[in-house]
């Protein structure tokens, strides 16, 4: 048993140390490259600066359900406006009933950028030459470029709501009657005047094609499908607050943070080390594999940002897997104080101290999943890698401690003074294999 615990002991040793050696230097096999882990984690806006705005949204006469649907609706639109400008990283979220708060992380463009991304949302109108409105943005449900399959022409394709399509055919039908033009009007300003070609159009669905032989170019194509889309509001946004966080801020917050949480961890090391000698080694150990987890989960997991009080969240559940630790390390100690064997001790110890540790994670789970529901900005990133690290922490303390110990004791250690200081039972004797 001992041999074969010593293959088990480098064979972890050896793939853990690969993992952790390529996980933080990253790889590349032909033309697949892996980035290091810690490049791939998103960060949320205090630490790479950016800026945000916040808007309240019109109720108007609508009902509350209405309101709520429309609500919806402007957080998609507002999410594709923001995907077409580049800002794949912003964050677009409801606060409350009637706000939106839109982040963008920005480390290296130009603070004016942002402005002109969540600025001030437009009003999108489609007057006949007359100037009677006939359709309003939250008719439109997309706007964008395409190539046509046989022309090759680039094109607008634009696609309407139900009330949106039957208006259009409308719109059209009388358009081409009267040989007059649609024109597009975003802030009253006009975008586009198009003729109709082929009669009334309705089914929900356009295009809209470029004048002259040579018709649109891409740019001007995609132009004008984000005027349309940045028009296509629901609902009228009343802005509420602009701010901007300097992205030196960020990285001077997120330097000091994680030196501090390093220092504590060391310090968590060294104590763990020192009161609990042997076991407080292989808790290092499982404290160690706990953290290349939550790296490895902060960069799979797209939808986390890691921002200061994510950082808060994960050093908390840090000590959380240690009080864990420190439950299971005690009620070993009392068990080899009554005379039993190492494995018995162990195993008396892991299972006297499993409840109270599923029993404490759990509550701070549960209020952890309530801060994530329904925090808002920055405090979700708490509740997030709060309940993230609790659920690492839990599983490195109850499995990987629990495996390291066992394997420690396979491998016939059995000096009392690397277990415990306490005295064992007299009239009975330490036997490190039973």
């Amino acid at each position: 048993m001992r041999k074969r615990s010593i293959i088990w002991l480098v064979i972890i040793v050896v793939i853990f140390g690969a993992a952790v050696y390529f996980g933080m230097t990253g790889f590349q096999i032909g033309v697949y490259r892996m980035r290091p882990l810690y490049e791939q984690v998103n960060l949320g806006l205090d630490l790479t600066g950016g800026g945000y705005v916040v808007y309240q949204a019109e109720k108007g006469d609508l009902s509350d359900d209405d309101f709520a649907a429309k609500m919806k609706t402007t957080i998609a639109v507002l999410r594709d406006r923001l995907d077409s400008k580049g800002y794949t990283e912003a964050t677009v979220v409801q606060q409350g009933s009637d706000r939106i708060r839109i982040e963008i992380p920005n480390k290296e463009e130009d603070q004016q950028a942002v402005f002109e991304a969540i600025g001030k949302p437009s009003k999108l109108e489609f007057k006949d030459a007359n100037g009677k409105l006939w359709i309003t943005g939250d008719m439109v449900k997309s706007a964008q470029a395409v190539m046509l399959s046989d022309t090759r022409e680039i094109v607008v394709q634009l696609e309407f709501n139900d009330e949106g399509g039957k208006l259009f055919g409308d719109m059209t039908a009388e358009a081409y009657a009267n040989k007059t033009n649609i024109n597009i009007y975003v802030d009253d300003v006009l975008i586009s005047s198009a003729s109709v070609k082929d009669g009334a159009i309705y089914g929900g669905r356009a295009i809209i094609s470029g004048g002259g032989s040579g018709g649109f170019t891409q740019e001007e194509a995609e132009n004008l499908a984000v005027g349309i889309s940045s028009g296509a509001l629901p609902l009228n946004l009343k802005e509420l607050e602009l701010r901007t966080i300097s992205a030196s801020l960020g990285e001077d917050a997120l330097s000091s943070s994680l030196f501090a949480g390093m220092i504590g961890i060391i310090v968590l090391f060294v104590f763990m080390l020192a009161y609990y000698r042997l076991p407080g080694l292989m808790a290092d150990i499982a404290l160690a594999v706990y953290m290349f987890i939550i790296l490895l989960l902060l960069a799979a997991i797209p939808a986390i940002q890691l921002t200061l009080p994510g950082i808060a969240g994960i050093i908390l559940s840090v000590g959380m897997a240690v009080d864990a630790n420190v439950i299971i390390f005690e009620r070993f100690k009392e068990e080899l104080a009554t005379g039993k064997t190492l494995r018995a001790a162990l195993n008396a110890g892991f299972h006297k101290a499993m409840s109270t540790i599923i029993d404490s994670n759990i509550t701070t789970i549960i209020a952890a999943i309530v801060i994530a529901v329904f925090g808002v900005g920055t405090v979700k990133g708490f509740g997030y890698t709060l309940i993230m690290g609790i659920v690492v922490s839990m599983f490195t303390a109850l499995v990987v401690t629990r495996a390291l110990m066992k394997l420690a004791i396979n491998l016939n250690i059995k000096n009392l003074k690397l277990y415990t200081s306490r005295k064992i039972a007299p009239e009975k004797s330490l036997k490190g294999g039973e």
